[in-house]
């Protein structure tokens, strides 16, 4: 490379880590709200209604500035269904996980969604899986036992198999992705998903809605703009630097939850929390530098995002 390039160079990868960082703090203000409007009895259905709804005309800008709204003809709406099958449920379950867990673990073991990836590739994609890749598994396990607390405070059972359902939801779609990626544009494969969430959310808003006071209907249009911003960040983040140096910046979400978490209801993590979140992190970050030796490049998923 010219030298007279590498300054341009550092200045669109500084560019991408910005707009990962501000995409991290969406996440974050995103969950935390959606946590917050949790306590006025709002359901996992109504999270994912405003999530789509706001977060469908984004979408549709971002079509219309960009490729134009022609890419999301498919030969393949059945792959299209069932991603997004496969996306809404681990949505679901991750908002089912925000409202009966503490923000902090929920949104810790939500992060284990890359190891369960890994399995899933091997089991279905047929990837082959190194020694290394599977001492990242087995790490990032170890965290979520901890999470979990084996024999120490006792959380909700059922809020804990919804976290880990949604953690296996989201790697599902990373395999779907990868899948749908070889044939289809990146546009085809979110404005299908948000078409369908929006599509069976409004459906199940017709059985759970319900009144809410103003403030609460503030917080659901405060996480559903902030989770649309988070998409948009996150999608020019991967534009101007490689995926292997802006997805570590992902797991400052957990300490932007924590701070939120900690200001807001004056929760603070536990050990185990504390413990099991570095041991996820560590078998992130090694996964992510492991691939980036390697030379492949591939799209990690953000909890919660789809």
């Amino acid at each position: 490379m010219p030298d007279a390039d590498r300054p341009l160079q550092g200045a669109h990868i500084l560019r991408g880590i910005a707009l990962r960082c501000l995409s991290v703090i969406c996440f974050a203000v995103m969950s935390t709200a959606m946590k917050w409007a949790s306590q006025d009895g709002v359901t996992a259905i109504e999270m994912l209604f405003f999530r789509s709804v706001f977060g469908l005309p984004v979408v549709l800008g971002w079509l219309m500035l960009g490729p134009g709204l022609g890419v999301i003809r498919t030969r393949r709406p059945g792959a299209h269904l069932l991603r997004s099958a496969i996306g809404i449920s681990g949505i679901l379950l991750a908002f089912g996980a925000l409202i009966r867990l503490p923000l902090a673990d929920a949104v810790t073991i939500g992060f284990s969604a890359p190891i369960f990836a890994t399995i899933l590739s091997a089991l279905l994609l047929r990837e082959r899986v190194g020694p290394h890749r599977w001492t990242a598994v087995a790490l990032g396990f170890a965290g979520v036992a901890l999470v979990v607390r084996p024999g120490g405070e006792v959380l909700d059972h059922l809020g804990l198999l919804m976290a880990i359902g949604g953690a296996v939801g989201s790697a599902g779609v990373t395999v779907a992705i990868r899948q749908l990626g070889a044939t289809e544009h990146p546009g085809t494969i979110v404005m299908g998903f948000f078409l369908c969430s929006t599509i069976v959310s409004g459906i199940g808003m017709l059985f759970v809605a319900q009144p809410h006071d103003a403030a609460t209907w503030a917080v659901l249009v405060l996480a559903a703009v902030s989770g649309a911003a988070a998409q948009l960040l996150m999608t020019q983040s991967l534009h101007a630097a490689p995926v292997s140096v802006v997805t570590p910046f992902d797991y400052l979400q957990i300490i932007w939850v924590t701070v939120l978490g900690w200001l807001i209801w004056a929760a603070v993590p536990g050990l185990n929390t504390v413990l099991g979140a570095a041991l996820i992190i560590a078998s992130g970050l090694y996964t992510v530098w492991r691939e980036h030796r390697l030379h492949r490049e591939r799209i990690a998923t953000t909890p919660l995002l789809e």
